[in-house]
This record gives C-alpha cells, structure tokens and sequence, in this order.
C-alpha cells in the first residue's frame, strides 16, 4: 500500500518507551515524533512494549503502520521488527535482520569489513570469559592504549569508557557487562567525530555531515547527546568538499551493506591524516529535539513533522 499522501487516511502506532537501558530517550523520541505525526493530521496511539496491554492494542485494533522511536534491546534489534511482520502491520525502519545485525557492533563490523570499509582494530569479551595477564597483554597489543571499551549490543554510549591506562581494561569490562553479557575492546581512533543520516530503501540519499563536538564531555557520552547543552552540532560540518563526499559515501555504504531500509545514522572518525574510519549504524536514530537526524533535515528544507512522515513514506512504499 503506497502512501496516498493524505495523513488523516493512516491510523499510526507511534512504539516509544520499551525496556531497554535507552527507554528515557525512546520516551522523549517517541513524544516529539507523536506530536509531529498528529500535527500533520495523523490518527495517532501511543504504544510503550513495556505494557502488556499496549502490546495486545496491536494485536486488537487496526493500524495502517508503526511509527518506531525505540531505541536499543527490544526495539532495534529486529525483536519488535519480528513482531510487527507475525500481525502484518508496515513499520517504519529497518527489517529484523538489518537491525539485529546493525545493533550489534561486532556483527555490523564484520560487515563494514567485507564492503572494504575502514574500521578500528578490536576484541571481543564475554562476561564468562576468564582473562589472565597474557590475555590482557594480547588486547592490549591489538587494540593499544588508549582503547575504548563499550557493550558490544547497547547504544547511547551506556557502559562505554576510554581506557588511558592498561591496568583499567578490566575494570572497563567490568563497567560494560553492567548492561550487556559481551563487550567490545576497541582501538581508540584521535579525531574528528561526525555522524551522517541516509534516507531510502533501494536508492539512498545523504544527509548533510554533522560535526559533532561535546561541550563539557571526553567524548558524546550519554549526558553530550541528551543533556540540553551537552554538544554543540555543526552542521554542515567544515569540511572540504572531497571529505564530505567520502564521509556520506562512507554512510551510504554502511546503510547498504546492512541493508537498511526508511534511515540509518552513521557514526565516523576522521583522523588527522584525513582517513575514515566507520565506528557504528543506527538504525533506529534518536529522534528528540537534541538529536542529530532533525539537525540535519532542517539544513535541507525538511522540518521535523516533514521527516516524520518521510520515514512513513518509506514503510508503505
């Protein structure tokens, strides 16, 4: 069913909340994207997957589509995807695999590797794993120090830490199986961080790069991305022309690769000697007044309620 262009022709389901470590942000996404969609004319029902009995409004009522402002475990790891496919009901985003795969760093790279894309050198740690000396001394010669040590499937930098010192790789871990059973041990790219959003299913399309510089923060931990304050987003980056074209085509070969559909956000490194290196995909961005994609829509003459029902565009079609 391709979108008529008419919103009040479409009952939308608008997923927020969940129950992942990343539900306050889902909550605030879910929120704005609501407003935006009943602005525009859109029936809308508010659905948090924490409540048994929001999930049975799916099964019970009609919906044209479902609007996704989920982020992390449960919502962008094809788990809810899987879900929506079992009642038949459009949604916007990525499919169960690209989204399982996508939130999964370990995965993902694997992924970015094959389409010859540059990523970090790394190791990955599960919490039942016994490290001993010679284990520690073996990451620490394949990643180096610094290092950063993250949850391999958790966004939102949760349980994420710069390592600056060997000694602290096992406290890091301990930090990041806090919130996931395995972790990733990565080498610590000195940069310029940027992000850019691709929108599409078969034909892609960038969004302009963002610069992305913390105000108060090492690095865009969870405070730099949602504390109001927390970052200062440059958009369009400074970039020369050539550094925009290799960062966006970066971000679209990652969003092809995973084989992301409606958008995907892309985080990349640029080092000082002018390489790329792809750190992760989003599949499912953040969507509050803070965030990036809205950021960038607007530098292109898409306001917020516009880009909402770009995304629903794209599940119907």
């Amino acid at each position: 069913m391709a979108y008529s262009g008419n919103p009040k022709d479409y009952s939308v389901a608008v997923l927020y909340g969940g129950t992942s470590g990343e539900r306050e942000v889902s909550l605030n996404s879910g929120a704005c994207c609501g407003e935006a969609l009943k602005e525009l004319g859109f029936s809308v029902t508010m659905i948090d997957p924490a409540s048994r009995d929001d999930l049975r409004k799916l099964v019970e009522e009609e919906f044209d589509v479902a609007f996704l402002a989920l982020h992390g475990k449960g919502g962008e790891d094809g788990t809810l995807q899987g879900f929506l496919e079992t009642l038949g009901i459009p949604y916007t985003g990525s499919g169960i695999l690209s989204s399982a795969i996508a939130v999964n760093k370990a995965k993902s790279k694997e992924c970015y590797e094959d389409a010859g894309l540059r990523v970090a050198a790394s190791v990955v740690i599960g919490r039942n794993d016994v490290l001993d000396s010679e284990d520690l001394k073996e990451i620490e010669e394949t990643c180096g120090i610094p290092c950063v040590v993250k949850p391999t499937t958790e966004g939102s930098s949760l349980g994420m830490t710069i390592v600056r010192d060997a000694s602290q790789i096992q406290p890091a871990l301990d930090v990041a199986f806090q919130v996931d059973d395995e972790a990733m041990v990565e080498q610590f790219i000195e940069g310029i961080e940027l992000t850019v959003g691709v929108v599409g299913n078969d034909s892609y399309e960038a969004l302009p790069v963002i610069q992305i510089v913390p105000n108060d923060d090492e690095f865009y931990n969870y405070h730099a991305k949602y504390a109001a304050g927390g970052s200062t987003h440059l958009c369009p980056a400074p970039l020369d022309e050539d550094t925009t074209q290799k960062v966006q085509d970066m971000a679209i070969a990652a969003h092809a690769v995973l084989g992301c559909r409606g958008i995907s956000r892309t985080d990349i490194m640029l080092d000082k000697e002018g390489d790329c290196w792809i750190l992760e995909t989003n599949t499912l961005p953040g969507m509050t007044k803070t965030s990036l994609i809205p950021d960038a829509a607007r530098v292109v003459g898409m306001d917020f309620p516009r880009v909402c029902e770009r995304l629903i565009e794209l599940a119907l079609s």
